[in-house]
């Protein structure tokens, strides 16, 4: 047993009758594949040694089991967890059947303190593993956050796209029925002079169409049907007719101006200006259209800084608006009102705005959790010395007292097991202090309120 214990670090230098009392308090186990050797976030009260077999640890990501590390024999394990008493950030699951030596906590916190160098090896070491769970993990979170953002983007682009196809679709039909009109006209004779007048009453439809004066619906309606009607009575196709021309706001008067110079070609006359002003309107809903997807796009580039120098200066509401707009998908299926009191006096700052647009999203994002789909969210900017200040604030139920102080810290969550990582506060105090500032909480039940303060200079 004592040639095992050579090849472990733990044990370089100390006594071997210390190594060989603290043996003697071991219990020998086996345990099968599967098994677990301790379980995340679950407090562990034990220390152990293991003589064969493999162990993984992985840490459950927004549902999904990452493998952040693997230990084969002989080594050890729970070292760090058994002397702080805090519960592992990792599982570790048996790969291959283990054979192990296993002692309580207590009896390992005494062997440390008689055995200095196994005291110094096993504070050296808690660090760099923290670190390697943290790094894998945060990136595997990054990327489950692109992931949720790439969807909510897809989905907030996939409706203007939709309805540009839609619209452009309606565009051509529209178009076709111009030219058979036109082609209707030429056919059946109509005079220049009634051309002319024609042409005047179709600019006339196009003007008032445009005005967009707006109007009562009720009022609307009884017009549109009113329309419908005359044109019935005229023998052509009032349900289909009616609505662009009611939307133009025209009447029996311009009807019958229409028909006494078209003659028999009254009915291509109506579809012609029917036709017209619904290729007009069209054309502004798939510019409108075209105009959301360039907005979004335009504000993915804002928000990942794409094509542009990391550290520049910058409008701080520039970066908490493409965020809002990079959030939007979540924002339009609830009940959350945004209030934005903005100080736009406030002076630019030298910063890495990828990088704060993190710390925006991961405070936008908790606020919305906690509001859980109904009340407001408030961001305030303001001048604070020689600081700018944004508060974000929102009137959920508040974060409990007892762990305000726990917020920031790595893996600290409380979300439900698989809903996260507890790394996003601790991503954006990491971003904060790296640009020279401070984020801080306030909270209470109906009032949360994250303030980051950022340099001028």
């Amino acid at each position: 047993m004592i040639d095992v214990l050579s090849e472990i670090d733990l044990f370089d230098g100390v006594d071997p009758d210390i190594v060989n009392g603290f043996l003697a308090k071991g219990q020998e186990m086996r345990l099968e594949v599967g098994d677990k050797l301790f379980k995340e976030g679950v407090r562990l009260g034990h220390f152990s040694i293991i003589l064969e077999g493999a162990v993984e640890w992985s840490r459950r990501v927004n549902g999904v089991d990452i493998v952040v590390g693997r230990r084969e024999a002989p080594t050890y394990a729970g070292a760090g967890n058994a002397l702080t008493g805090d519960p592992p950030v990792a599982t570790g699951v048996v790969i291959e059947p283990m054979r192990l030596l296993r002692w309580s906590a207590e009896d390992f916190r005494e062997f440390i303190q008689q055995a200095p160098s196994a005291m110094e090896t096993t504070v050296r070491l808690i660090g760099p593993v923290a670190q390697m769970a943290e790094s894998t993990v945060r990136q595997q979170e990054k990327l489950a956050a692109l992931g949720t953002l790439s969807a909510g983007l897809a989905h907030e682009m996939n409706n203007p796209a939709a309805a540009a196809r839609r619209t452009a679709s309606e565009l051509g039909e529209a178009l076709d029925t111009l030219l058979k009109t036109v082609h209707h006209f030429v056919s059946s004779g109509v005079e220049r002079e009634d051309a002319a007048v024609l042409v005047e009453l179709q600019i006339q439809a196009m003007k008032q169409a445009k005005a967009g004066v707006e109007e009562d619906a009720i009022a609307a309606a009884d017009r549109e049907d009113a329309l419908a009607a005359k044109i019935d009575e005229m023998g052509y196709e009032g349900w289909r007719l009616a609505e662009p021309l009611a939307r133009a706001r025209l009447d029996n008067e311009w009807l019958e101006r229409l028909a006494a110079h078209s003659g028999t070609a009254t009915g291509s006359a109506l579809e012609w200006v029917a036709a017209s002003l619904t290729a007009h309107t069209l054309v502004e809903e798939l510019h409108e259209s075209t105009e959301r997807i360039s907005h979004l796009v335009g504000a993915v580039k804002d928000y990942t800084y794409m094509d542009r120098m990391q550290i520049e200066d910058l409008d701080i509401h520039d970066g908490i608006d493409n965020t809002l707009t990079i959030l939007g998908y979540r924002l339009k299926h609830c009940q959350v009102k945004v209030v934005r009191n903005y100080d736009r006096s406030l002076p630019r700052i030298t910063a890495r705005g990828s990088e704060l647009n993190q710390v925006w999203t991961n405070l936008l994002s908790n606020a919305l959790d906690a509001l859980d789909g109904e009340g407001t969210i408030t961001i305030t900017t303001r001048s604070s010395g020689p600081r700018i200040a944004v508060d974000i604030e929102d009137d959920g139920p508040g974060i409990p007292a007892e762990i305000q102080s726990k917020i920031f810290d790595p893996f600290f969550t409380t979300k439900p097991v698989g809903k996260g990582t507890g790394l996003g506060l601790d991503i954006a105090r990491r971003i904060v202090v790296g640009h020279r500032g401070n984020i801080s909480v306030k909270s209470q039940p109906g009032e949360t309120r994250f303030t980051v303060m950022l340099p001028t200079g």
